[in-house]
């Protein structure tokens, strides 16, 4: 992206002034470095997002932005259904809720060493990975639809974890809003045994450990320590979320032009959040939501059988989970007044400061904890989410490294025997379903995952708590 485009507020802060049909400022929170790097089509995109009705105070990307369907992936925008404003596919992604989660073990990695080969291959085995990967749990289109109105709730009541969970899960495991009749038999059909499988593209199983502490204050309030073994879920809705996404781009098509709203990207079609089409969509999503839920749920049912296999000692607790595809209505002051808005997160994850009623109390006095993921093989961190983040962004941070290279590139680059045979040199063993799969997502096709945390808590969005290396780690 030209720096000469933008106004730079800050080292870490860039405004898009409003121009043509913008309706407001486009805001890019990122190093120089780190938007020279990104592709023109991020500034493009930001600035066609601020095109749309009922947008508030900014069109935002992240540090790890880059190029998407409709918004970039990185992109938050929120709209007052008060004033006209608009739901989008575009703004919430294809995985719908792809997400992470977070578990501790109680485990330091002095005792994991040891058993760590045997424990990544049964976790490999347990845990059912790669394209059209389908699990043990069969569901009829009826059943299916307890799942998309329970969530992580649904899991919990068949006996996928325990109900203190629940209070360490965004929604409490279960967005309100769901209506299993606004999802195509297709999409239910597509996921009939996909309930508790990881899936393919950028989707990991992790184990970590804690390496650096930066805030031991937080840190102690999240329950972590160094050398403190956790194990991370990286996933979302499987089928199911993109087959709501490719039914509801038609159906947004159509509604943009039977409501007159001019689109600059074709996936960025929208509907007024208060039209029968933007209504249907968003019941739509939020079972979405709910079948992502449901899956981190059933696979921390199976990791804990798996750890609890080896260590009898070890007690499993979530410490939380966030997702970054997501539209959810929240509470925000605008000009000193407090606004119900629908904040759309595409590949950017809620980062809520201290004092939100909705964290669970043992997170209320410090924030929100933000999971942010690097790439294989590359550390990946746990921050808190802050009072100014929640001013500047509507309470959002980053989500992961981003992308600088496309899978294409990244297969014509790397071989995927090549990529697990480098991680194992350096300590980290890892299994794939698919040698394409590793070429893909090979460390060396992302951002410098640190330089864009270190962006993301300069700029004000997030608190640096601490820091995660891979031991193992599980790829479709």
């Amino acid at each position: 992206m030209e720096i000469k485009k933008l106004k730079k507020i800050n080292d870490y802060e860039w405004e898009i002034p409003p121009r043509g049909e913008m309706r407001v400022p486009g805001r890019v929170f990122a190093s120089q470095d780190l938007i020279e790097d990104m592709d023109d089509k991020v500034y493009e995109q930001v600035t066609n997002v601020a095109c749309l009705p009922g947008i508030v105070r900014a069109s935002i990307a992240m540090p790890d932005a880059h190029w998407g369907y409709g918004f970039p992936i990185g992109g938050v925008a929120a709209f007052d259904p008060d004033e006209g404003g608009i739901i989008s596919v575009g703004g919430v992604g294809y995985d719908i809720s792809c997400g992470v989660r977070t578990l501790r073990t109680g485990l330091k990695r002095e005792e994991v060493l040891p058993v760590l080969e045997r424990l990544v291959d049964e976790l490999f085995e347990t845990v059912p990975s790669g394209v059209g990967s389908e699990g043990e749990i069969r569901l009829s289109p009826q059943k299916l639809d307890e799942v998309l109105v329970g969530g992580a709730r649904w899991a919990v009541e068949k006996g996928y974890g325990e109900p203190e969970d629940l209070e360490y899960i965004e929604e409490k495991g279960c967005l309100p809003g769901a209506d299993p009749s606004c999802v195509s038999m297709e999409a239910k059909r597509r996921q009939h045994r996909q309930v508790g499988t990881l899936g393919s593209g950028n989707h990991y199983l992790e184990i970590q450990y804690v390496a650096e502490v930066y805030d031991r204050k937080i840190a102690e309030a999240f329950g972590l320590e160094k050398d403190d073994v956790v194990i991370t879920i990286h996933c979302g809705s499987r089928a199911l979320g993109h087959q709501i996404a490719t039914d509801y781009l038609q159906v947004l098509a159509k509604a943009s032009r039977k409501y007159g709203i001019p689109i600059k990207e074709k996936e960025l079609v929208c509907a007024p959040i208060r039209s029968p089409e933007g209504e249907k969509y968003f019941k739509a999503m939020a079972c979405g939501v709910n079948c992502a839920l449901a899956n981190r749920q059933v696979i921390t049912h199976l990791v804990r059988e798996v750890i609890n296999a080896f260590f009898k000692h070890a007690r499993v607790t979530l410490l939380y989970d966030v997702s970054h595809n997501t539209c959810k209505v929240e509470v925000h002051e605008i000009d000193g007044k407090p606004r119900r808005l629908y904040v759309h997160r595409k590949g950017a994850t809620r980062a809520w400061g201290p004092g939100r009623k909705e964290l669970p109390e043992a997170y209320r006095e410090v924030g929100q904890p933000v999971i942010i993921g690097g790439s294989m093989g590359t550390a990946s961190y746990i921050l808190a989410g802050t009072e100014e983040g929640e001013k500047k962004a509507f309470g959002s941070a980053c989500h992961g490294a981003g992308r600088t290279m496309s899978r294409h590139q990244a297969l014509k680059r790397f071989r995927g025997e090549r990529v697990i045979d480098d991680l194992r040199k350096r300590g980290i063993i890892v299994r794939a379903k698919s040698k394409r799969g590793a070429a893909e997502e090979a460390p060396e096709a992302y951002k410098d995952v640190t330089q864009v945390i270190e962006a993301t808590c300069r700029a004000g969005l997030t608190r640096k708590v601490v820091k995660l290396l891979p031991l193992g780690c599980i790829k479709g």
